[in-house]
């Protein structure tokens, strides 16, 4: 028999049964769209992320008391929570041993604050202030849209000087003009130096929701008693590993960490996040494929069982075929092509459902939605592989039938 006449019969047997047909598709559906959506949400997170992180810059890496992806439970936290804080000495100490640096920063930050122009216009109370030294532009690969960045002296004496990320810049100032103008933070002015080009959401939040004004002007307006992050980029990508280690070791002298100890901070770039979230989920797709495929095993029990069903149903249509010269290879690959196309069509349902439940995530954080073609392709094979083995018995069953008996039955 031609495949396309398997394929057209094992259509019209499923079309009969539409009911029987659908309620054993079910299985197949849940099972698929729980790998496909998990899958596809973990995508549209991961693209989000990567491009995200890639903010640091190339050859840039950051170090901070805290991990910048926390996985663990209570007690890690209290480990990372007890650590001593970066001081501003500490710092300093390290940005000044650095020899294969191109910049070296020091930064600290502060959430939920609300900037106000003289006309009175106000941002939301959740803008993120840095304090930053002239070299913390270039190591968080920012660039100035408008205007200039901070100057050393500005850094020196204080200054009251701003420089405004594009979100508060179309709030304030909606007309353009910002630069030169005067905004309110707090009860102190500050005037607008310069502003930042567009950097675009990533996993929700808003990377332009923040403003940089020198980092001592910072401190002094926010507080001291904090922990500072240092920021480091590597004048070449050779010289990457060993910035790195240098910025290390004079932290951990200046820190007082023993020899053999583990490190009491974080060092952290683009891969190593990057790295630290593929691990992660990792374990979230492997387990969602194991509890997946269990689903996928109970459906093929239920195709298996309606195949068997139908085997029973159409005894005499088998005995027929038999008598008027069928063989046996050509029952057998009716009722296996029966099982496959059976349990495929479900797969396609929950492909679909799976992807567009997938970028429900790309949705909600504004980001481009994605279609894993990879697990697509592992549904699809996942699927014949359970119609397959599931569909063999049925299919024996049927072909074995003896047609005499066959067209007796009643």
């Amino acid at each position: 028999m031609l495949i396309a006449e398997i394929i057209k019969m094992a259509l019209n047997a499923i079309r009969m049964n539409k009911l029987r047909s659908a309620l054993t598709l079910l299985g197949v559906v849940v099972g698929v769209f729980s790998i496909i959506g998990v899958m596809t949400a973990l995508q549209v997170l991961q693209n989000s992320i990567e491009s995200g992180l890639s903010q640091l810059g190339a050859n840039t890496f950051q170090i901070q008391k805290y991990p910048a992806m926390f996985v663990g439970g209570h007690a890690a936290w209290e480990k990372y929570r007890h650590r001593k804080d970066i001081t501003l000495d500490q710092a300093e100490y390290v940005v000044a041993r650095l020899t294969t640096a191109k910049y070296a920063a020091i930064e600290a930050n502060t959430w939920g604050q609300t900037l106000q122009n003289k006309e009175g216009l106000k941002t939301n109370p959740n803008v993120s202030i840095m304090g930053e030294v002239p070299e913390g532009i270039p190591t968080n690969n920012w660039t100035i849209q408008e205007g200039r960045s901070l100057t050393d002296n500005e850094q020196q004496y204080g200054s009251n000087v701003v420089i405004l990320g594009q979100d508060i810049v179309k709030k304030l100032f909606p007309r353009g003009g910002a630069v030169g103008q005067e905004v309110k933070i707090g009860n102190d002015r500050y005037n607008v130096i310069g502003t930042f080009e567009l950097k675009g959401a990533a996993l929700g939040g808003n990377s332009d929701n923040f403003v940089v004004i020198p980092l001592s002007k910072f401190l002094n307006e926010f507080g001291k008693q904090r922990s500072l992050h240092i920021m480091i980029k590597a004048k070449t990508p050779e010289d990457y590993e060993q910035s790195m280690e240098e910025a290390r070791m004079a932290l951990r002298t200046v820190r007082k960490v023993d020899p053999g100890k583990e490190d009491d901070f974080e060092i952290f770039s683009n891969d190593s996040l990057i790295s630290t979230f593929n691990e992660f989920t990792m374990y979230v797709k492997l387990g969602v494929g194991f509890i997946s495929f269990i689903s996928l095993l109970a459906a093929g029990v239920g195709i298996m069982n309606i195949m068997l069903v139908s085997v029973t149903e159409r005894t005499k249509e088998i005995g027929l075929r038999k008598s008027v010269g069928a063989r046996k290879a050509n029952i057998l690959s009716q009722f296996i092509t029966e099982a496959v196309v059976l349990c495929q069509l479900g797969g396609i349902v929950g492909i679909g459902l799976g992807v567009l439940g997938g970028n429900l995530a790309a949705i909600a954080f504004s980001i481009p939605p994605v279609f894993p073609l990879d697990w697509a392709l592992i549904g699809f094979a996942l699927c014949a592989f359970i119609g397959l083995v599931f569909g063999v018995y049925p299919a024996w069953k049927a072909a074995n039938l003896d047609p005499i008996e066959a067209l007796r039955y009643e």
